[in-house]
């Protein structure tokens, strides 16, 4: 499993209908009406990545296995959540058990499906479900102080310290700065996790456009990305109707001719994982060899035990090496043998990092 992504937002502004496009599933009903998703619905999809084909197309793999995305559709969200109402509570327990939050945003005009707040304005939507988590997260920080608070002068170190990073997130929440933009040091990046804060969540903003602005977006698109640019944030364009209908046809060929009469070169879901991607850091490692080649995906940065552990936790506590061959290396010497007899597969230790594109062998002994 790569990772998982919450898809929000107020309500009828086409999550569910994204979800079942991105699944190629009709498990979450779409219905012009609220909190049509009661419970959250949870789908996985197969990661594209041409170098998979690529890679095994070398090495004659029976099967290619791909990575997988998972999205969680949660139930939409109306003013008021983090006081409980709608369905606040719900949503923000769902909310918190995702790594990343795809907040979907309605940027098109339709007499035909009603809005929560009567108009069309994606800026005001994104700041009602960024107060919302906020207000959540000052809810439950000013709880948690007093009781730290007591710990502190009574000598507890650690208290001391969580106390102070407590009080720099409530100063910012306060100021309306969401907890993902606090800078924080290396020795309290696990103390902030541990602080489960809804605001602190990586986003990536799906302008849910009409069909004809798919490719280039709209006025409404524009100014969500201008304002994900201030905020370090990702933006991406895609019409959650053209996904759903390309998600109905199973040829290929089918899929790229539609495609082609959008005048669009890939899918939205390919756009939405790229961005996924940057938004959480990750990259793919690679496994290949006569009865398949397999995608996996790691945190950049991760070093070989703790990526052989994505594979099977023996592999990461019985440790010995990986056998690296890099992806352009791979292809070009044409497979494991060339790259051996060029020199080019290496044996690395416990402190090596994991590229992107390197296709692994783990030694490990348990």
């Amino acid at each position: 499993m790569g990772f998982n992504c919450g898809i929000v937002g107020l309500p009828n502004v086409g999550k569910s209908t994204l979800f079942n496009a991105l699944t190629a599933t009709a498990s979450a009903e779409a219905a012009n009406f609220p909190f049509c998703t009661i419970e959250p619905n949870t789908g996985r999809v197969a990661v594209p990545d041409e170098r998979l084909g690529i890679i095994s197309g070398i090495t004659k793999s029976a099967r290619l296995v791909p990575t997988q995305l998972e999205f969680v559709d949660i139930a939409g969200l109306v003013r008021g959540a983090s006081k409980g109402e709608g369905l606040g509570n719900q949503f923000l327990a769902n909310i918190r058990e995702v790594d990343a939050i795809i907040h979907v945003l309605r940027c098109f005009e339709d007499d035909n499906v009603t809005h929560v707040e009567g108009s069309i304005d994606p800026i005001r939507d994104a700041e009602t479900v960024e107060t919302e988590l906020m207000l959540a997260d000052l809810d439950g920080l000013e709880k948690r102080v007093t009781a730290l608070e007591k710990k502190a002068r009574g000598g507890d170190k650690d208290s001391k310290a969580l106390l102070a990073l407590v009080e720099r997130a409530l100063e910012g929440l306060r100021d309306g700065v969401p907890a993902r933009k606090l800078s924080i040091t290396d020795d309290e990046q696990k103390p902030f996790r541990m602080l489960q804060m809804l605001s602190a969540k990586p986003v990536l903003y799906v302008c849910n456009v009409e069909e004809d602005a798919a490719g280039e977006g709209n006025t409404f698109s524009a100014q969500v990305a201008e304002m994900a640019a201030t905020q370090g944030a990702e933006s991406v364009v895609i019409s959650a109707q053209i996904e759903e209908e390309i998600s109905g046809l199973n040829d290929e060929a089918e899929k790229a001719e539609y495609l082609g009469a959008m005048g669009l070169t890939e899918t939205g879901l390919a756009r939405v994982i790229r961005a996924g991607y940057r938004l959480l850091d990750l990259i793919t490692f690679f496994t290949s060899g006569p009865k398949e080649t397999r995608a996996w995906t790691v945190r950049r940065n991760a070093k070989a035990p703790e990526s052989a552990g994505v594979i099977h936790t023996d592999f990461e506590r019985g440790f010995i090496k990986a056998e690296t061959i890099a992806y352009k290396d791979f292809i070009d010497l044409n497979g494991e043998q060339g790259a051996k007899d060029a020199g080019k597969m290496r044996q690395e230790g416990k402190e090596y990092v994991v590229a992107d594109g390197d296709i692994l062998l783990f030694k490990f002994n348990v």
